[in-house]
């Protein structure tokens, strides 16, 4: 091995394996010793780097690959290898014997799923938390805590998953653990607190501190060569003794404050041992009290299989985890926590669905409990209708294995399910449940296609329907006057990865319109509407009177509908029609056809006949009325606006934010980076002035400046530009 560690990157020095993951399932183990986990962080953190070296150790490949070189086991997707980002979550298993008093301990299986970082596949994030156990959240030691950093930290709350933190990239030029640790107390409230302190950073990363050991871990010139692992264990280096102790002190610290057992210990001035403090810190990370915070260097391979033996430490197995909530609209008699029980009922969520490019489909379900077998029955409770599986896979990136059953932890792909799809819950034909589904956000960019060809067109609807089936962030509409087909997504880069596949998954060619914006409507004041729909033809007749009332509401809250009928004015069997018309209707809009959106709506009194009134009558009344109570409230158009971050060169600071202001953007805040010359620039900008954004940076930087940006809100478009836009519609 090399004697300079910054110049060359240090591999493990075995060319075989420590633990196959071939014959390590979730069933040959107890559930135990499975934890089912993610990788999460802000493009461009480490993720897939760090996932590759992570499943090297554990010995379930042979060569860690690289993104730049578009070969890691996890980015296997064509796309994904040529631009260099992840796209698809991606799914495989492997073992891991953690280090317990110095030996190695028991077995332990970790099914691990890389999700994307880039804030258009959000819902790739979002649907792989809801079923995972715990996360490992990554963070650039230059960069921090980063806009998408801190959406997948939202999200991960959401769904209340414990995390561990890995600091990647204390080998780079501005790298400063302190720092990151510091900003994801302050940006994220998270109370983190460090496990293993970096002995140096930059070129002079050479190892970590345990702080529940109190050894040091040194890497590169200190193993010897042929060595059995790419480490060693020794004493901490004098100068960071000092360091080492008061970090411990202060974890022990903070631990008191949330745990009874360290409090009893920091009370009594006794140093607790390593099981005690490992206990208190799974326990309370288990809770979500607490985050401990490991710092490495993925490319350089320090420090990953100490972040490996705090996965199997710190995170919750399945019989931990308290998060396959019930629906809320489902009967008190079912409530309560599905059993992890081998025996039990089955109980599944569908969390995604993919299509491969001979047509064949997957869904992939993570089990709670119950047994599942292919040729099995099983009951999809959303849709009420009974479905056979007929072959169950263990994923592992692009490869499938077999598998003759799965259990409780379980996370495979099924064939055989035609109707089932995202959030849907399986279980036991007889023995309905209904699990929470994930929550998706609303596409916020559309664009018009068209076919290049006839046999493009004859292709088209399938392919359309197929990528909308496995992406719940794609919509597809029709315009009835133009005939186009209308695509929305999450932002350019979705819409663009999504023509690709179009064109290479489903030998589809098209030609794309420009980007436009997925505009809302609502209104600025209080209005009463009436709707009749009242028809005589000589036989029975059609009559449906409604009359509502509509105010505004809270950003966010969407459609309201209330019933306030009384006296029978309407009778009951007919609020639900005039509710349902005032939905679509909603949906449809008023002032230029995008959704009327933050509205409540109040029924309040209406008219029926005894013969002629039907449920089509009242669906048409609510309607009538929705648009004639919001033409009298004062409609309003409303944009989406993002939250963008820009990282230029200081001597660029005031092209970039001059140009911003021209794209009716308020800058937020100039802090300095990092990264010395550098600044971050926050601001919020409407998404339809950032269409072309990156070139624009690109050009104004010379190529130096970088930007992401997300959703943040809604706002008023000005008269003058609201005006063009409705004209246009």
């Amino acid at each position: 091995m090399n004697n300079n560690l910054m110049t060359h990157v240090v591999r493990p020095a075995h060319e075989k394996p420590r633990a196959s993951v071939s014959g390590v399932s979730a069933a040959s183990l107890p559930l135990e010793r499975l934890r089912n986990i993610g990788i999460i962080a802000h493009i461009d953190a480490g993720k897939t780097t760090l996932s590759e070296r992570m499943l090297l150790y554990a010995g379930a490949i042979h060569r860690a690959g690289d993104v730049h070189h578009g070969d890691t086991t996890l980015d296997f997707d064509p796309i994904e290898q040529r631009k260099g980002i992840t796209i698809n979550s991606a799914a495989i298993a492997c073992s891991w014997q953690p280090v317990v008093g110095g030996r190695r301990g028991e077995k332990h299986r970790v099914q691990l799923i890389d999700t994307p970082g880039h804030v258009d596949f959000t819902a790739e994030v979002e649907r792989s938390l809801r079923v995972l156990d715990g996360a490992v959240a990554v963070f650039s030691a230059v960069e921090g805590v980063q806009p998408q950093s801190e959406r997948v930290w939202r999200q991960a709350n959401h769904y209340g998953v414990p995390r561990i933190a890995f600091i990647n990239k204390m080998d780079r030029m501005g790298a400063d653990f302190n720092r990151v640790v510091a900003d994801m107390r302050k940006r994220l409230g998270a109370n983190a607190w460090p496990v293993a302190l970096p002995i140096g950073s930059e070129a002079d990363l050479r190892g970590q501190v345990d702080l529940v050991t109190m050894n040091a871990v040194l890497y590169g010139p200190d193993v010897a060569v042929g060595s059995e692992e790419p480490w060693v264990i020794a004493d901490i280096p004098a100068e960071m003794q000092q360091t080492a102790r008061e970090a411990r002190t202060q974890l022990v610290a903070a631990l008191a404050e949330i745990d009874d057992a360290m409090a009893e210990a920091f009370l009594a001035e006794q140093d607790p041992s390593a099981e005690e403090l490992r206990a208190a810190l799974r326990r309370q990370t288990i809770a979500g009290r607490i985050v401990p915070v490991i710092a490495g260097s993925a490319f350089k391979y320090v420090g990953v299989h100490l972040l490996l033996d705090a996965v199997v430490d710190y995170l919750p197995n399945p019989l931990e985890r308290q998060h396959n909530q019930l629906s809320q609209h489902e009967n008190e008699a079912h409530k309560g926590e599905p059993e992890a029980d081998p025996s039990a009922p089955l109980r599944a969520l569908v969390f995604k669905v993919a299509w491969d490019d001979a047509g064949r489909r997957r869904a992939f379900v993570r089990i709670y409990s119950g047994t599942l077998r292919p040729g099995d029955k099983v009951e999809n409770s959303t849709l009420d209708t009974v479905e056979r599986v007929e072959r169950v896979l263990e994923v592992r990136a692009d490869h499938e294995v077999p598998l003759t059953q799965c259990g409780p932890g379980d996370i495979v792909a099924l064939t055989g399910l035609r109707r089932s799809s995202t959030g849907h819950t399986l279980c036991t034909v007889g023995s309905p449940i209904m699990l929470e589904p994930p929550t998706f956000p609303d596409p916020v960019v559309s664009m018009a296609i068209e076919p290049k060809t006839r046999t493009d067109a004859d292709k088209l609807s399938m392919a359309l329907s197929r990528l909308a089936d496995a992406d719940p962030t794609f919509r597809i509409t029709s315009d009835a006057e133009t005939g186009q087909t209308l695509i929305a997504g999450m932002g350019e880069l979705h819409l663009e990865v999504l023509l690709e596949r179009l064109a290479t998954d489903h030998g589809v060619n098209t030609t794309a319109g420009a980007p436009s914006i997925a505009y809302r409507e609502t209104i600025t004041r209080p209005a009463e509407g009436e709707g009749k729909y009242i028809h005589q033809n000589g036989g029975k007749g059609m009559h449906g009177h409604a009359i509502i009332n509509i105010a505004p509401s809270e950003s966010g809250s969407g459609v309201v509908v209330e019933d306030r009928v009384t006296g029978g004015a309407i009778p009951r069997q007919f609020i639900n029609s005039v509710r349902k018309g005032i939905v679509e209707a909603a949906k449809g809009g008023v002032l230029a056809g995008y959704p009327l959106t933050d509205i409540t709506v109040q029924i309040v009194d209406g008219s029926y006949h005894d013969t002629d009134s039907n449920e089509m009558a009242f669906y048409q009344a609510g309607s009538l009325a929705l648009k004639d109570a919001a033409r009298a409230a004062g409609l309003r158009l409303l944009e989406p606006v993002m939250a963008v971050e820009c990282t230029v060169p200081d001597d660029r600071q005031g092209d970039v934010q001059g140009d911003l202001q021209r794209r009716r953007g308020r800058v937020l805040s100039v802090t300095p980076t990092a990264a010395p010359g550098y600044i971050a620039l926050q601001a919020e900008v409407p998404l339809s002035e950032m269409f072309g954004y990156a070139g624009a940076i690109r050009s104004l930087t010379r190529g130096r400046g970088e930007f992401s940006m997300q959703p943040t809100s809604f706002e008023p478009v000005p008269e003058s530009i609201a005006r063009k836009v409705i004209t246009q519609s």
